[in-house]
């Protein structure tokens, strides 16, 4: 099953020339059908480096933001005839020899989405986790996992498998630009009913990776409660949100490239 399905890999990418090659190494060739990098205004080499080993790369001119980084990549995909996309950070903070497992437990049919939990191994501090970032972690997936009512062990990872229809399905375009469209993914996918499983993952913290500074950390931790309590406002009919309303925005196919905002 996992042969009959294209399977491509997206990293959203941002001065990572230091990791780049490492990333690609150990992304699994005989499954991924297609690999798709779209550098958000890096500062360093990151393109080039990708078009010499080959990606499909895409360049935001300036840069646009995490999260406008990642409805290129799935747009991308999307246009490309993908079944099965994989997120992958090309800092190598994930490792991308997970991508067989996330992507068979998506043609499986059992999943919808499938997230690569640094938690679920119990090796986050062990692996560089700074201790704030996994206090706050497992604070605020406590509180999502109460509102939202489901049993994730982590909603914040950077390790990510969907299949085509969620994709499709989610008003994405809705989302913000910056790192809290990773939570708003998923409360979304909670929302709209689609089926999440998780996988554990090992965790990488060292200089090259990259990281949000305390500051960003703490008003990500802000926006991450914004959400949920738009979530709960929204299931409880008290107040509709673009981002939980399906006549919200759907990525876009067609007329995606912009020559003055990208660059291929």
């Amino acid at each position: 099953m996992l042969h009959q399905k294209k399977i491509v890999v997206v990293m959203p990418a941002y001065n990572a020339s230091k990791t780049l090659e490492m990333t690609c190494n150990e992304t699994p060739k005989d499954i991924v059908d297609d690999v798709i990098l779209v550098d958000d205004g890096s500062r360093d080499d990151t393109a080039r480096q990708s078009k010499q080993l080959g990606i499909h790369t895409i360049i935001h001119i300036e840069n646009r933001g995490y999260g406008s980084n990642q409805k290129t990549c799935y747009r991308e995909a999307l246009s490309r005839g993908t079944d099965v996309v994989v997120m992958i950070h090309p800092d190598y903070q994930y490792s991308p020899r997970l991508v067989t497992a996330m992507a068979s437990m998506i043609t499986s049919g059992h999943y919808d989405i499938v997230l690569g939990s640094r938690i679920l191994g119990g090796t986050a501090l062990k692996g560089g986790m700074p201790l704030y970032k996994y206090i706050a972690n497992r604070f605020l997936t406590f509180i999502e996992n109460l509102a939202l009512g489901a049993k994730l062990a982590e909603y914040h990872t950077g390790l990510r498998a969907f299949n085509r229809e969620v994709l499709e399905t989610l008003p994405l375009e809705e989302n913000s630009d910056d790192f809290v469209f990773d939570n708003e993914i998923l409360a979304q996918a909670v929302y709209f009913g689609f089926r999440i499983g998780e996988i554990s993952c090992p965790t990488r913290y060292f200089d090259d990776a990259s990281s949000i500074n305390f500051r960003r950390s703490v008003k990500y931790g802000f926006e991450v409660l914004g959400v949920t309590m738009k979530y709960v406002l929204s299931k409880l009919g008290i107040r509709r949100f673009s981002i939980f309303d399906n006549a919200g925005k759907k990525l876009k196919m067609n007329g995606r490239i912009d020559s003055s905002i990208y660059e291929k």
